[in-house]
């Protein structure tokens, strides 16, 4: 899989986290925001083996409020990754402008979505702290004609070399099907389940559309 290392005319690739509100531009339909996740690596450590799933609901406050509760009760050692957490939402919800979200940190040891896909949803943030990454397609790898004619995953890669893959740690926000006049950027998950490998992944979606994930 290619580590992103150029520029792709439909993502916004930047270290700085502010510029993830750029995913509202028409030419946009993804955003990487690429950072390094060193301070959290020994709060990560101690809960690589542990079974992790914070599920939270509602308003900013209500959803910040779950959060705190969890980290409370099941992760009081990691106030480090509480306040990562945290401000990854709060990025979300400035992008967004939303009123009312859903968040799920868990453990994931299958393979979930392994076709390239879109979301019926209108924007998602991805953040996995523990093992791959999201992989998706810059524009240059689509095969259009291919996807409107709904071939195979498969056949709608038409540049394997240009399929990118977010680094760890790296938050990655998805524009979905029901962004107003949006073409929703395709994606899948890592293939984890043969290799016995786990992720710790945050996912953060708005209130605003009917999600089919959760």
């Amino acid at each position: 899989m290619t580590k992103i290392t150029t520029s792709f005319a439909n993502a916004v690739l930047t270290k700085n986290k502010q510029a993830v509100h750029d995913i509202h531009l028409p030419s946009k339909n993804v955003a990487v925001y690429q950072r390094d996740i060193a301070p959290l690596q020994s709060e990560l450590a101690q809960i690589m083996t542990k079974s992790i799933e914070c599920r939270a609901n509602g308003s900013a406050e209500d959803v910040l409020a779950t959060l705190q509760d969890f980290f409370v009760q099941r992760l009081p050692h990691c106030p480090t990754l509480l306040k990562d957490v945290s401000e990854l939402f709060k990025l979300f919800k400035v992008t967004t402008r939303a009123a009312s979200f859903r968040l799920l940190l868990t453990t994931i040891s299958t393979n979930m979505c392994r076709k390239f896909h879109t979301d019926i949803n209108d924007l998602r943030l991805l953040c996995t702290y523990i093992g791959p990454g999201t992989i998706w397609l810059p524009d240059e790898a689509v095969d259009f004609e291919a996807l409107q004619s709904k071939s195979s995953a498969k056949d709608v890669v038409k540049n394997p070399e240009l399929v990118q893959q977010v680094q760890t740690g790296e938050v990655i926000i998805l524009k979905g099907a029901l962004y107003p006049e949006a073409r929703p950027i395709l994606h899948r998950s890592p293939i984890i389940e043969e290799a016995g490998i786990n992720r710790l992944l945050l996912r953060i979606d708005t209130n605003a559309n009917q999600n089919l994930w959760m």
